[in-house]
């Protein structure tokens, strides 16, 4: 109880003196504030820092597994069932039509009849009959003015057939053509005459057989072989005739490698007496060897010929017959150089297959054969890259009796025809041609020669043009519609008249025209309305430009056709 009361006592004489101490501080200090701007209390920025705690773990859990795999072999139940074999069919083959018929009409009072026969698809052979005939009536206006007939006639017809056995084919055809010509040229400014239709007309026939036996080899390393045996008989106005036996074949086989083999031909004419005592004759025979690889390949081979024609003797002729081949860029790029020679024979149908129009006398049965003596080519061919092919080439030839015509104006029977000549020559030529597609639709193929004649008797290569030239296009629209277009340029010409006028007639010179050069442009266009239906039409010569085919023989202007294709 005593301590109490003297705590509190201690504690209230601490407080009086306290107190009395800062009365006195007060009473001694004076101090004055003086405030310019109101007072703004603020508090600074402070950053808050976190400190989050982390965790690392140090026990490290490692599993441990034990298993065992017990197999136990599965035993399925099953049936043996048999396999059919497996048969390879070959792709299902277009349907074939035996026949069809091709119609069509056109201005000149033009017709054409064309039709052929065949039978369907057979193991035992083939036969079948094909005849055209095509055939104009038109009237042609010369220089001054005056119409004359130039109509012509074509007329072919062929029956044939084929014989399949296990290793042969045999074959054989029975053959027919006929030309119809007329001698409608002539020099207005000389000849002023009006002949019949009859007058002029030049006939030529033509009947021939022919049979061959040819080897089926699936094996190409096996003995292979191809004979031919045929007979022709030509006639032409004024009882001329020609008759022509021939036999050709070819032999060959692989030996180490090597491709070897032979031709052998013999051709046999006998024309009338009054015109050559002698008959004619062409044999000849022909060695060859092949080698071939995957880049590269070549032919090394010779003709050893006689020509008996128009001569006591026969005439020996040594042909080589070399190719070589390698492709510098597979499919695209090929080289390709070559060595040889060759025998036109100028037979009568060849002939006036070029000029129709040559004098009857006899002359188309005694034009001496073209011997080619050496001809020297060498270029380029392959893929276009684009779709087609391309060949770009140049040749040098040596040419003895080169055929040539010149017109001959007797004044003594009617028409105006031509006479043969021949000439020696040196040719040089560079070829070149191309196709492809354009689009899906539209394709092309053009093609274009130069040529340098240098001749040793005549001054120029008559009615032979420097350089030709074509373009086509072809337009096809899911095999519905066909359309076609041909421009074709001719460069310029030489012609002679009485170019050999000491030959037949006392005519007091010869006169050489200047032949321009000739464009020509034709359409054709077909529309397939069934598979066995079809319309088509032609156009030819649209410019309607006159040209001369021969001197004094203006050709046919605008050509107008329409026709159709039925299928039996």
């Amino acid at each position: 109880m005593l301590k109490r009361y003297l705590i509190i006592l201690i504690i209230i004489t601490f407080s009086l003196s306290a107190s009395a101490q800062v009365k006195k501080q007060e009473s001694s200090l004076k101090r004055e504030v003086t405030l310019y701007n109101p007072y703004k209390p603020s508090l600074p920025d402070s950053k808050k820092r976190s400190f989050l705690p982390e965790i690392s773990d140090t026990s490290k859990i490692r599993p441990d597994f034990h298993y065992d795999v017990r197999t136990t072999p599965f035993l399925p139940e099953y049936t043996i069932s048999p396999i059919k074999a497996a048969a390879l069919l070959p792709d299902p083959l277009p349907k074939l039509y035996k026949s069809y018929v091709n119609l069509g009409v056109g201005n000149y009072l033009t017709p054409l009849a064309e039709i052929s026969i065949t039978n369907e698809r057979s193991k035992n052979g083939s036969i079948g009959f094909y005849a055209k005939h095509f055939s104009t009536n038109a009237k042609m206006d010369l220089e001054n003015m005056k119409k004359v007939f130039a109509g012509y006639m074509d007329n072919d017809a062929s029956l044939f057939g084929k014989r399949f056995f296990r290793k042969n084919i045999l074959e054989g055809s029975l053959d027919f053509t006929q030309k119809v010509r007329h001698a409608y040229g002539y020099n207005p400014q000389i000849f002023d005459y009006d002949p019949s239709n009859k007058d002029i007309r030049i006939p030529y026939n033509n009947f021939g057989v022919k049979t061959g036996l040819s080897s089926i080899n699936l094996d190409s390393a096996a003995f292979s072989y191809k004979y031919n045996v045929s007979f022709d008989y030509f006639t032409a106005e004024n009882n001329m005739y020609q008759r022509k036996i021939s036999v050709d074949g070819i032999m060959a086989k692989s030996f180490k490698g090597f491709y070897i083999g032979s031709g052998i031909s013999y051709d046999y004419y006998k024309i009338p007496d009054f015109l050559l005592a002698a008959p004619k004759y062409i044999f000849s025979v022909s060695p060859f060897v092949k080698k071939s690889s995957e880049l590269w390949n070549f032919k090394l081979g010779l003709q050893v010929l006689l020509d008996r024609n128009m001569s006591t003797t026969a005439k020996v002729h040594v042909y080589p017959d070399i190719d070589f081949d390698f492709s510098l860029v597979p499919t695209y790029i090929n080289f390709f150089a070559g060595l040889s020679g060759k025998l036109d024979k100028n037979e009568p149908l060849k002939i006036i297959t070029e000029n129709p129009f040559v004098i009857g006398d006899g002359s188309l049965f005694k034009v001496p054969n073209t011997s080619h003596d050496l001809i020297i080519s060498s270029g380029f061919k392959g893929n276009t890259g684009i779709g087609g092919n391309y060949i770009l080439s140049a040749s040098y030839s040596l040419i003895s009796d080169m055929l040539f015509f010149s017109n001959i104006l007797s004044g003594t029977e009617n028409g105006n025809y031509f006479l043969p000549l021949t000439d020696d020559v040196e040719l040089f030529n560079i070829h070149g041609e191309m196709n492809g597609p354009v689009t899906d639709k539209l394709s092309f193929n053009t093609s274009a020669n130069y040529f340098k004649y240098t001749l040793s008797n005549f001054a120029y290569a008559w009615n032979k043009p420097d350089w030709d030239s074509k373009l086509g296009l072809k337009y096809n629209l899911r095999d519905k519609i066909i359309a076609g277009v041909e421009i074709s340029v001719q460069g310029k010409r030489k012609e002679i008249v009485n170019g050999d006028r000491a030959v037949l007639f006392d005519v007091p010179g010869a006169v050489i025209f200047d032949m321009p050069a000739h464009f020509n442009l034709n359409l054709n266009a077909e529309y397939r309305f069934s598979k066995i239906l079809s319309f088509w039409t032609k156009l030819d010569n649209i410019s309607n430009k006159r040209y001369f085919e021969w001197s004094y023989y203006p050709t046919h202007g605008f050509l107008f056709m329409l026709g159709f294709t039925y299928s039996l």
